[in-house]
């Protein structure tokens, strides 16, 4: 028997014609769409990362000369202590937040959408107002003769009044009570979009509610609760009003720092320095985070 060889057809000049042609319609539609988002591109490269290089090189010059010496006072114990602080609290703040916005977003995704439309008002209310009137407020229950010890002293619970303002119960409570629409946003509408079969099918193969919850719906809450998480703990690393007047001075975190050093000593290297570390440690986090989950799953995404 003689072996027979295959042997593959030659393209036609007409398929390689048509295959140049695609390749340059391509282009070209690659070139198109790269020319309606430039001016967008431009704007954000302007506005966003045109401000951040600017602070990187002020972080870099002291008394008009190249030097590392603002990096350097990051290792110093007063500095190690206000980043430790300020994740503690961001920490502190971000369970807090998810301690008491899971239950409310849990109920509002199982109401009714009018029922849970009002409630949703109810969460973004504090948003028509200032934040710094809420902050004031907070100042006006907290302190010593405010209206919470008042009331304590008055129904003859406490005979002292309670510090509880220009110290870390002030900043945390202030803080969470800010933070905490962040958080409720996100997870309702990771909520929300839970199909309820499958909390029907696990009864129906004999799960028990509570069981059926923790083994089913839980689990696919998660990528909300990662969500408000990482949103709350981000901002809570920046916010600045809250904890400069419910702390007193007494807490002090890297936006009060950063202000103190700008405003106060006229250092704007030292200032920048502090917002480059925090801005790095940042991105660091979303790197970490996004090795052990994707981000898009995290913020709902497929």
């Amino acid at each position: 028997m003689t072996a027979q060889t295959d042997t593959a057809p030659a393209a036609s000049p007409d398929t390689e014609d048509n295959t140049r042609k695609l390749a340059a319609a391509g282009r070209g539609e690659t070139f198109r769409h790269f020319a309606l988002t430039f001016p967008a591109l431009f704007l954000i490269v302007v506005l966003v990362f045109g401000p951040v290089g600017w602070l990187f090189w002020l972080s870099l010059i002291e008394d008009g000369q190249f030097s590392l010496a603002h990096y350097q006072r990051m290792w110093t114990p007063t500095y190690v202590e206000i980043f430790s602080q300020t994740f503690r609290i961001s920490l502190l703040v971000t369970g807090l937040a998810i301690l008491v916005g899971y239950p409310l977003a849990y109920l509002m995704s199982q109401l009714p959408r009018r029922i849970a439309g009002l409630m949703m008002i109810c969460v973004l209310l504090p948003f028509w107002t200032s934040l710094l009137v809420r902050t004031y407020a907070w100042m006006v229950l907290l302190q010593r003769r405010g209206l919470i010890n008042d009331a304590l002293i008055g129904t003859g619970i406490i005979e002292r009044p309670l510090a509880l303002v220009n110290n870390l119960t002030g900043t945390v409570l202030g803080m969470l009570h800010i933070m905490l629409p962040f958080m409720i946003l996100p997870l309702f509408a990771s909520l929300r979009t839970i199909d309820m079969t499958y909390m029907r099918s696990a009864s129906n193969l004999g799960a028990s509610p509570i069981r059926a919850y923790w083994t089913v719906f839980f689990p696919l809450s998660l990528p909300g609760v990662f969500a408000g998480a990482i949103l709350v703990f981000v901002l809570c690393l920046g916010v600045y009003v809250t904890p400069a007047l419910l702390g007193g001075g007494k807490v002090m975190m890297v936006s009060m720092k950063i202000q103190q050093n700008a405003a106060l000593y006229f250092d704007w290297g030292a200032a920048s320095s502090l917002g480059v570390v925090l801005l790095a440690m940042t991105v660091v986090l979303f790197w970490g985070l996004s090795r052990l989950t994707r981000i898009e799953t995290m913020f709902g995404g497929g």
